[in-house]
């Protein structure tokens, strides 16, 4: 790729070691910036990722379902790399719960999906705000879904509340601090071909996913990767407090 419009930016991704996140990296790397890859649990992919962009980039270990995961995450980065250019929120999990479930296991699953898809976001926003004003500014991408749009299904209510949480954060973000500089976005797949697709796909079929989809086929994860590059370029300030679909048509506001 001749046109390098990232060139020395380091950004932040979480849940980079596989997946949407793996491939933001990549793309990233593609255009120039230093990507600074976050895993929780699985260093060996993180190492491969690193020495898939020829090394360069920083690989950072964080248990965002822990309280204080994301603030420790947020200054290991900077004492590795110093001035953060961008954040990208991809790290996330999805959690099949029943409203038949005992009290317990319910509030549990509730708890432990908002701490991670948007708890640990938000303190990162928080870490990353600060960093921002202080240094004449930065970017945000938070990784949404079409769930936090139109709701969810029935045996995953957390998930979507998660997403509709973390865009409300998002346009307030860009509301409120979009005059220091900040440019805060958010992206709202629907159906993206990953692990988790593969899952469903082999439990009820691959009509059941895209039935509702116009185009008849899931995102790939490089479409993803693009726009969350796109959207990082200096030139895009105007985005600021955007949501984007990528959702095939699937829904539309």
């Amino acid at each position: 790729m001749t046109m390098r419009p990232l060139r020395g930016q380091n950004i932040l991704v979480t849940g980079a070691s596989g997946g949407i996140g793996a491939a933001i990296v990549e793309r990233l790397a593609e255009e120039g910036a230093h990507p600074i890859i976050h895993y929780g649990r699985d260093v060996a992919a993180a190492e491969a990722l690193l020495e898939c962009i020829s090394g360069e980039g920083s690989i950072v270990q964080a248990d965002l379902s822990q309280a204080r995961g994301a603030f420790s995450l947020w200054k290991e980065t900077e004492a590795a790399v110093g001035r953060i250019h961008a954040l990208v929120n991809n790290a996330g999990i999805r959690t099949e719960i029943s409203i038949d479930a005992d009290a317990d296991i319910w509030r549990e699953a509730w708890q432990r999906e908002f701490q991670v898809n948007f708890f640990a976001a938000a303190d990162l926003c928080k870490e990353a705000l600060q960093h921002f004003k202080a240094r004449g500014g930065g970017r945000i991408v938070n990784m949404a879904s079409r769930a936090g749009q139109r709701g969810y299904a029935a045996d995953a209510l957390p998930y979507g509340a998660t997403k509709a949480a973390l865009i409300n954060l998002t346009k307030s973000i860009a509301r409120s601090f979009g005059a220091d500089g900040v440019v805060a976005v958010a992206i709202a797949p629907g159906w993206v071909q990953t692990e988790m697709a593969e899952e469903f796909v082999e439990r009820f079929g691959k009509q059941a996913a895209v039935a509702d989809i116009p185009i008849g086929e899931m995102a790939e994860v490089s479409e993803i990767a693009e726009l969350v590059a796109f959207a990082l370029r200096p030139s895009q300030r105007s985005l600021n407090g955007a949501t984007l679909d990528v959702n095939g048509g699937s829904y539309i506001r």
